[in-house]
């Protein structure tokens, strides 16, 4: 784990090293028994090598478990014996991952493995194919074959893992703009909340639920932006990321901290980043009502220019039932979208 102002940073992109395991050595035997001195090839076949294979593990959220052991190996696959006897296979090295993983050669930039889906399980290192005992190369020609083959060697690779958290809407906003208590209040989540940049630095991820367990959506809340977020100052792309996934945004402004201001930054921040993100819907939230004297029609007109706009405080819970019901409508919205999308006729 890296530390950051004095709070512990969570990992989400990390590099490793897997080999998976070598395949056993065919078996070079001749039989031996009792009045037959000279018997046939009896070789066994070796085992084949462990795989690596990733398991996605839907309760981890970090791949900080990952980072302090950089080095897996599955076990090699055992050596044939006589009698015919096939070697075991090596065992697997399981490596679990949370939803939202993708996995890359960290060689060749190529594209492994995108790992969204709970328990699902796959090889990304093949283990080697045991090598086939002398019996198999017995032949009208050759009766006693002193040949067995070799173990294959498991395939080894240097892997970059990063991960891109999964949810259905985003929180998106400045340090300080009352993120992580809306957040709190929005649904399950217990994030730290404290007043000072960048109390968050690991994404937090709660359940809103409307009004019963079947309309629910997973909400994340991303880690302050700054200006230059793109280009990796502050935090910077190692959040922008996290926000790939999501379906709807909600930008989080402080209404009484020149909104119109952190508005156009973030903004920015995200088509720089990706036009596709910057094309997402959103909705804006303009937050800390009961900080805010000044009659707020002139900013809540010059917002809903953009976005539906909702006018609310984090701390007292005013104007959050509305503004889930947007979001979770808005959610539906766009998943009907993308839904009938999908099921165009191609032409």
């Amino acid at each position: 784990m890296e530390v950051q102002g004095g709070m512990m940073l969570f990992k989400d992109e990390v590099e490793i090293w897997v080999t998976a395991g070598k395949g056993g050595d065919g078996s070079k035997s001749f039989r031996r028994e009792k009045y037959i001195p000279h018997g046939g090839p009896d070789g066994g076949d070796g085992g084949d090598g462990g795989d690596i294979v990733f398991v996605v593990n839907p309760h981890l959220r970090t791949l900080s478990h990952i980072h302090n052991r950089q080095k897996f190996r599955a076990e090699n696959g055992e050596n044939g014996m006589r009698k015919q006897m096939h070697g075991r296979n090596g065992k697997d090295t399981i490596i679990e991952v949370p939803p939202g993983t993708v996995v890359w050669d960290a060689e060749t930039g190529e594209l492994l493995a995108d790992l969204t889906e709970a328990g699902s399980r796959t090889i990304i290192a093949k283990g080697g194919r045991g090598g086939r005992g002398n019996v198999h190369f017995k032949s009208s020609t050759n009766q006693t074959p002193f040949y067995a083959e070799a173990g294959k060697p498991g395939e080894s690779k240097h892997l970059r893992l990063e991960l891109k958290m999964i949810a259905h809407i985003g929180l998106v906003g400045f340090p300080n703009a009352g993120k992580s208590t809306l957040i709190s209040r929005l649904t399950n989540a217990r994030p730290k909340i404290a007043n000072y940049p960048f109390t968050t630095l690991e994404p937090n991820v709660g359940v809103m639920t409307i009004d019963d367990a079947y309309t629910s959506v997973l909400i994340a809340d991303i880690p302050g932006l700054i200006e230059g977020a793109h280009k990796g100052k502050g935090l910077g792309i190692e959040f922008l990321k996290h926000i790939e996934r999501t379906k709807v945004l909600l930008f989080v402004l402080d209404i009484a901290d020149d909104p119109k201001k952190h508005f156009a930054i973030l903004r920015e921040e995200l088509r720089a980043y990706s036009e596709k993100l910057y094309q997402r819907p959103f909705l804006i939230a303009l937050n800390k009502k009961d900080l805010f004297f000044d009659d707020p029609a002139e900013l809540m007109h010059f917002f809903s220019q953009y976005a539906p706009c909702y006018l609310i405080s984090a701390l007292t819970g005013e104007g959050l039932r509305e503004l889930k019901i947007a979001l979770f409508e808005t959610y539906q919205q766009e998943e009907k979208r993308e839904l009938a999308d999908e099921n165009l006729p191609s032409r």
